[in-house]
């Protein structure tokens, strides 16, 4: 495995910190000043079009998408990338045209979709011209077992009714959405896994109700377009609209999770980075008991344990980029579901000591250290909680060793 950058990593990345440094950092503020004095609460700030075309101009675009869609990346090509950009993990993805949930979207699209399909959706989300959103986990069962899932599409002539809900619909609130991505039950008595099926519904097609707006510890995550719940009662849309065929809804979102595990993973690094820089510049300037801040053992504890597991998960998160350039992404499941464990747990230990450091204003919005948390404590449960990857890693685990994984 060789982790060095090539040639146009080098000058990506050399761009992208540019842009960062001059662009996204700068309009940190401005931002968060956008997001408490807009007039419509889920606009996006207009801050972001300035960001967005200043991006576009750098070439710095769709870098997150493979082939002849994006910029024809690979994963390992992006892992720093996308690192850079969790430092500013508000602006700098959807900046990029690189923010979830339109990124995993545009991948199922261009893996999955028909022709018809890429030019009606694909290429506007492409553009930047709209947003999407994703709408599998539901309030009533346990999603963490995508099995469960029991809103229903069911075939009518040559149309699909969707009845159920959803919510954490991540994207829907925004004005600009205007595709959801819906996962249902199409087959009851078929196998357990392929009982489920995806269809594209528009967003403003009669009998979809956005309830309510949902926050994530108190954040609303408009740069994201927030999180909606979602009512579908009778929805009917062109059978066209089926995502693959019927049957296929389990498998495409498991291809669809992966590539979207490790872009936040490589994320939370960054956010990590930049908690343990904050943390390291704070207690270096505060005095206590005599001397700096920086002079305690428990701080200086707390700093070189950041370090180390931060590298650590950095390369856990390198070799599962490597394999699945290499080996593709199915046999690279044992290290992405690694990561997903692993990386938003480090993220969150280490903004939690740099929140311990700065006293007070770490948890006030006089820093991004609340909000940085929030983030990496709500990805301990985003795409698959901690517990149901350790029990699949358990199962592959002793399965590979002559064990009976059904027994233990």
């Amino acid at each position: 495995m060789d982790f060095g950058y090539d040639q146009t990593t080098a000058r990506l990345l050399a761009e992208l910190r540019d842009f960062m440094t001059g662009w996204v950092r700068p309009a940190e503020e401005e931002f968060e000043r956008q997001v408490r004095e807009a007039p419509g609460r889920w606009e996006p700030p207009p801050v972001l079009d300035r960001l967005r075309a200043e991006a576009r101009r750098r070439g710095l675009w769709n870098l997150f998408l493979p082939g002849e869609y994006g910029a024809g990346l690979t994963n390992l090509q992006y892992a720093p990338l996308a690192e850079l950009t969790g430092w500013s993990p508000s602006l700098a993805p959807a900046a990029l045209n690189c923010a979830a949930p339109d990124t995993g979207n545009m991948e199922l699209l261009a893996r999955f979709g028909t022709p018809q399909q890429r030019e009606r959706w694909l290429v506007p989300l492409l553009d930047g011209r709209i947003r999407s959103a994703f709408a599998m986990t539901e309030p009533a069962v346990a999603s963490s077992d995508a099995t469960n899932i029991a809103t229903r599409i069911e075939r009518d002539g040559e149309t699909y009714v969707v009845n159920g809900r959803k919510w954490f619909v991540t994207g829907a609130m925004d004005p600009r959405c205007e595709l959801l991505i819906v996962m249902g039950r199409t087959d009851p008595a078929a196998p357990v896994r392929r009982q489920q099926s995806q269809l594209l519904v528009e967003r403003d097609t009669p009998g979809v109700t956005v309830r309510r707006g949902m926050s994530a510890y108190g954040y609303e995550d408009r740069e994201h377009g927030g999180h909606a719940e979602i009512d579908f009662v009778d929805v009917r849309v062109p059978a066209a609209n089926l995502i693959d065929v019927e049957g296929s809804g389990f498998a495409i979102s498991q291809a669809r999770l992966g590539p979207g595990r490790i872009h936040h993973c490589m994320r939370l690094l960054g956010m990590a980075e930049r908690a343990l820089e904050l943390m390291c510049r704070r207690v270096a300037g505060r005095r206590a008991f005599g001397g700096p801040l920086a002079d305690q053992g428990v701080i200086r504890d707390w700093i070189a344990e950041a370090r180390v597991r931060i590298e650590q998960a950095r390369l856990l998160v390198l070799k599962a980029a490597w394999l699945m350039d290499t080996v593709g992404n199915r046999q690279a499941h044992t290290e992405i579901q690694g990561i997903k464990i692993v990386v938003p747990a480090v993220a969150e230990w280490v903004v939690d000591r740099a929140v311990q450091a700065h006293g007070a204003a770490g948890v006030s919005q006089d820093t991004v250290l609340a909000r940085f948390w929030a983030r990496a404590r709500t990805l301990r449960l985003a795409d698959g909680p901690d517990e149901v990857h350790r029990q699949s890693l358990a199962r592959r685990e002793l399965r590979r060793h002559g064990g009976d994984a059904r027994r233990v």
